[in-house]
């Protein structure tokens, strides 16, 4: 048997393989609309985090399933001209997971996605050696079994995991016990706990589910984060915005990376944030993906929107 290399992050998770559409406006219902050349990428949460992480030098696994079409080809591809240690199991006859990304004038996208059932990755379709033979793991909810059983692996060896999470999943109250870095989206911390306060929902995940932070993204707002002891808010960046695909998984990467380097959680948010921004430069998940010094270069200098107080958090920009 082969011995499983340790590598810096290894993650579980979605892939998809995006056509971006853009738009001069979003179609009202019943219009038409003319729109410009599409471009097909790969892209995928998890995917696209563990990517960002590659070019930035840390040694990566990429766990997930495709089909057996022309998009499976692309991410084998891709994976292999970038180096990452891709795990990819392929479902025959199946079409790999696929999005189309609408994207207006203002680079804002919305997402249509279609992944087969035959994609869901299962628990007994892991291989625990690829889980803790890392220093960190990074999860998306998506096929909660299988994240939840990577989890526990990763957890039973002291390695720490992060988990990218916009939707109630069934079973999503077991992951949360296993993730000790739960980075949501806006509004799951309400929708999960049922509280109406952004700031005292994160206070409950953090104390409910024992992690070590709990954080939530917020766009143009930049990220509200909770330790336990105090509030974190970070403000994003200005940047010319081209497309906002695939800022949350960059933002993903760059809070995995500065965690990895050990720096402080203020500087972990603020390269984060400016990773996710420099993203949004470009087209498509991938596109803007930037230097580990053009980011901290960003981060140090560059201009921020206004960081306003969220109800009575302190920001770390103040």
């Amino acid at each position: 048997m082969t011995k499983t290399s340790k590598v810096d992050l290894v993650g579980v998770g979605l892939n998809a393989t995006d056509t971006v559409i853009p738009l001069p406006r979003f179609p009202s219902p019943g219009s038409k609309i003319e729109f410009g050349s599409t471009k097909t990428l790969p892209g995928g949460q998890t995917a696209s985090t563990v990517v960002a992480c590659q070019q930035w030098g840390l040694s990566t696994r990429y766990v997930g399933k495709i089909g057996d079409d022309n998009a499976a080809a692309l991410h084998r591809d891709e994976f292999s001209r970038l180096g990452v240690e891709a795990h990819l199991l392929s479902v025959p006859g199946c079409a790999s997971q696929q999005s189309f990304i609408l994207v207006d004038a203002d680079g804002e996208r919305t997402v249509l996605h279609r992944h087969d059932d035959a994609l869901s990755l299962h628990p007994s379709e892991l291989n625990r050696e690829w889980i803790v033979n890392a220093r960190a793991l990074h999860v998306d909810g998506w096929d909660t079994a299988a994240a939840i059983q990577a989890a526990q692996w990763a957890r039973e060896a002291g390695i720490p995991v992060i988990a990218d999470l916009d939707e109630l999943y069934p079973g999503i109250e077991q992951l949360l016990e296993n993730i000790d870095y739960p980075i949501v989206s806006r509004d799951f911390p309400t929708r999960l706990t049922g509280e109406s306060s952004l700031e005292t929902a994160l206070q409950q995940m953090h104390s409910r589910y024992g992690c070590r932070l709990a954080a939530a993204t917020l766009g143009h707002d930049g990220v509200l984060a909770f330790d336990g002891n105090r509030f974190y808010h970070a403000a994003a960046y200005r940047v010319q915005v081209a497309d906002t695909t695939g800022a949350g998984d960059v933002f993903h990467a760059g809070f995995i990376y500065g965690l990895l380097q050990g720096w402080p959680l203020e500087q972990q948010l603020d390269f984060a944030c400016a990773a996710a921004a420099l993203n949004c430069t470009a087209v498509g998940a991938r596109g803007g993906i930037k230097t580990v010094d053009a980011i901290a270069s960003l981060a140090q200098a560059g201009e921020r929107y206004p960081a306003e107080p969220i109800s009575s958090v302190v920001s770390v920009a103040d």
